[in-house]
């Protein structure tokens, strides 16, 4: 039996935002995109099975570079008692084989301010994992405890932190622990530049691998280009936690209009975060660095009801369909929203094409973290990773395929994603 797989009746998404008719050949032994005619001239094998595209978009795997949790599981949370690490891999585990419902295929799992005595126990838990037929997880992202005190969002003040020292790097060693800076994988750490002692650290951190985020800041335009000239290549969750545009001083939101080098910026477009129109004038602005999260919560999963939901420390969520609150405020919270409807009100509200929006939550956040990543995910390339998503031309997930293998089909769509033996290639499958 041939382990490759043809995907044919149906449109490749390509990094330019453009999306050409076109098969596809994957193998489902190595998990990576092949060339189908070298292979076939190479082993005489032919596809041992072909997924009919019945028209729709084939693309890259979607990336969450901001994710908090999801099915219950938050990441911020750890049990300190005997058993606790592996009840925590076991919650990664668990998000990462339901995720792919949303047609996430990889994820940085994002760590809110905590206790300065947690990082370091949470990190070396966070270093790249592979499950069987789930979504990868890449490494992490610390948010906070570096944050502004006036653009905390949801994060406990009390928690916060400076690194007003003589040696600021050395703050940051023993909070995040030396080893999870330098450990393999994805390191995003979202800082605040204004704060004291942050910007000194922004070239040093990222010349160990971190990509730096600017984000829950109160910077002034000035100090957001100084911390881009040091290495910061990120804006996290744009217009959320930092100043509104100002005409005289745009801001950290003004470094989309640099005319030289800019940082990507994540962009949560639930339509509660940031209005529709400022998701459109974003785009416009720099839509070749955009890039789409989802923000979500521990409380994303559809099956749960709206209403009041505990949370740890005596907190609790409000949710009201995809809208979530720390409840009594409003005060957002993260959201609720599937990675793949995500995509869907990018190409709505921007007025751009959906395999335009599909680059922005598979390329740019690939190209975002560099590396191997940049390297094998994020496109449709002979040599890359299979992992794909098959989407409808109306934003609907199809289907969700991890290293060449197929982990989830949406089961409220009939037709189309069909599986064929190889003898029907050339017929119509019903």
């Amino acid at each position: 039996m041939s382990d490759i797989v043809r995907f044919t009746n149906g449109f490749l998404a390509l990094p330019d935002g453009s999306a050409v008719k076109g098969d596809l050949y994957v193998n489902t032994t190595t998990g990576v995109i092949i060339a189908g005619q070298e292979s076939f001239f190479s082993t005489g094998q032919r596809p041992s099975r072909v997924v009919d595209l019945d028209g729709g978009i084939l693309a890259p795997g979607l990336i969450d570079v901001q994710i908090n949790g999801a099915y219950g599981v938050d990441f911020s949370d750890l049990d300190l008692s005997p058993g606790g690490d592996d009840k925590y891999l076991a919650g990664l585990d668990r998000v990462a084989e339901r995720i792919v419902e949303t047609g996430t295929t990889s994820l940085v799992p994002t760590i809110i301010t905590q206790k300065e005595e947690l990082y370091a126990k949470l990190l070396r838990l966070l270093a790249p994992r592979s499950s069987k037929d789930s979504a990868h997880i890449l490494g992490y992202h610390a948010e906070g405890p570096f944050l502004h005190p006036d653009r905390k969002g949801m994060h406990t003040t009390e928690l916060l932190l400076t690194a007003n020292t003589e040696n600021p790097i050395d703050v940051f060693d023993t909070v995040y622990g030396k080893d999870g800076l330098d450990q393999d994988g994805v390191k995003m750490i979202t800082a605040a530049p204004d704060v004291e002692g942050v910007m000194e650290c922004v070239e040093p951190l990222t010349k160990r691998g971190v990509t730096f985020c600017i984000g829950h800041s109160d910077a002034n335009l000035e100090q957001g280009q100084m911390a881009v000239a040091r290495g910061a290549n990120m804006i996290t969750h744009l217009f959320n936690a930092m100043p509104p545009v100002h005409h005289r001083d745009p801001g950290v939101v003004g470094l989309l209009g640099e005319t030289g080098e800019r940082p990507y910026f994540g962009i949560i477009v639930d339509g509660l975060h940031i209005h529709p129109n400022t998701v459109r004038i974003a785009y416009g602005a720099a839509s070749d660095r955009c890039i789409l999260v989802t923000d979500a919560q521990w409380i994303l999963d559809p099956s749960l009801p709206d209403g009041v939901h505990h949370w740890r420390g005596g907190f609790s969520f409000h949710k009201e369909g995809l809208r979530v609150v720390l409840d009594g405020t409003n005060t957002l919270a993260g959201s609720a929203i599937p990675f793949y409807q995500c995509v869907a009100n990018l190409s709505q509200w921007a007025g751009i094409t959906l395999p335009q929006a599909l680059v922005c939550a598979t390329y740019h956040p690939a190209q975002m973290l560099g590396g191997r990543i940049a390297e094998k995910k994020g496109r449709l390339d002979i040599g890359c990773d299979a992992d794909l998503v098959v989407f409808g031309w109306d934003g609907s997930l199809r289907s969700t395929w991890v290293m060449g293998k197929e982990v989830y089909r949406n089961p409220e769509i009939a037709g189309g994603n069909v599986l064929r033996p190889r003898n029907q290639v050339n017929g119509k499958a019903h």
